[in-house]
């Protein structure tokens, strides 16, 4: 089976919204784990999925320094 990455986008109703290479998927909810949230990076292999949280801490410092570039005086 293929191991997809993706970034959890939202959570709607019984699902998940998966960021997949700029384009949303949804996938059922009950397949990640309880402590998932947006924002996560996720390896979606068949039903079972499994959270980055290096790649998350990563993600989450990249997205912060752009914010602080942008609104940097």
């Amino acid at each position: 089976m293929k191991k997809v990455k993706g970034i959890i986008d939202r959570f709607e109703e019984g699902f998940a919204v998966v960021e997949i290479e700029g384009i949303t998927k949804d996938y059922p909810k009950n397949i990640f784990p309880k402590e998932a949230q947006a924002g996560d990076v996720v390896y979606i292999i068949g039903d079972k999925v499994t959270i980055d949280k290096n790649e998350t801490k990563k993600l989450a410092k990249e997205i912060e320094d752009l914010m602080n570039e942008v609104w940097e005086d």
